[in-house]
């Protein structure tokens, strides 16, 4: 009799035990949902968070162009050619930034919404150069701008204006990409672009040369151009290079447009 009541006892603990379990597995199950629902929102929110962040990266990704090189290469009137379909009154030597944010004149037609481009016209005179590095890092692009008729006697200083260019710290570490635009290719006594292109690298060749003679204090903020031991050529730069004609005064601007729009999306 004694043994039945042990036997009792011993059932009504196993019972309560078991009861517990099943409470404690039904409680479990109860918070599965909500687990899981913790996760999904928390992953739509990464999501949401994740594609604002994309879409803000792209609409603050620069629309910023600077048009820049000698003085007399034609800057100007590329400017307006591009701006507003226009020579604006033939030769023109600018002493001032021309600046502006438009949609390129080819394109005002156009039903579609285009993105307009912020187009920097930096003088080319040597005192106003400083200019350029105010407005380079926040370039997505650079057309540097060569006269292609009077070229030889601007050669050098064209090139080291260029090499300038090519050194400069956020050109390098931006990668920004850079279009040689030789202008008044019109005339026939003009250089061709590949004419242009050849002397280019060889005057940045020597300037290479003779600069690295330079003490490192003084070229702290340069960067070595090309391969050591090679001879320079525009494919060797980390950043992308292009050379194209162009004519400001006849409107012969398409190969400028070009390089603007795979640099800012339309």
């Amino acid at each position: 009799m004694e043994e039945m009541e042990l036997w009792k006892e011993q059932v009504e603990v196993w019972k309560n035990q078991l009861e517990q379990l099943l409470h404690r597995a039904t409680e479990y199950s109860r918070q599965i949902p909500l687990i899981q629902l913790y996760i999904a929102v928390a992953v739509l929110v990464v999501t949401t968070l994740l594609l604002l962040s994309i879409r803000l990266l792209k609409r603050t990704k620069s629309n910023t162009i600077v048009l820049t090189g000698l003085t007399g290469s034609g800057k100007t009137i590329l400017f307006y050619q591009l701006r507003d379909g226009s020579s604006y009154l033939g030769a023109v030597t600018s002493m001032e930034t021309n600046e502006g944010t438009f949609v390129l004149h080819s394109e005002s037609s156009k039903k579609d919404k285009i993105k307009p481009v912020h187009l920097f016209d930096v003088p080319g005179h040597s005192r106003l150069q400083t200019k350029l590095d105010e407005v380079v890092p926040q370039a997505a692009g650079i057309v540097f701008v060569v006269d292609a008729l009077e070229f030889l006697p601007n050669c050098h200083l064209a090139s080291e204006y260029l090499y300038d260019i090519l050194t400069n710290a956020s050109v390098i570490k931006k990668n920004i990409p850079v279009l040689i635009c030789c202008n008044k290719t019109d005339k026939v006594t003009a250089h061709t672009k590949e004419f242009i292109r050849k002397q280019m690298e060889k005057e940045i060749d020597k300037l290479r040369a003779s600069r690295s003679a330079v003490s490192e204090a003084d070229i702290a903020n340069d960067f070595t151009l090309g391969v050591p031991g090679e001879a320079f050529a525009f494919s060797q730069c980390n950043n992308k290079v292009t050379i194209a004609e162009a004519s400001g005064l006849t409107g012969e601007v398409a190969q400028v447009e070009q390089f603007i729009r795979e640099h800012v999306k339309p």
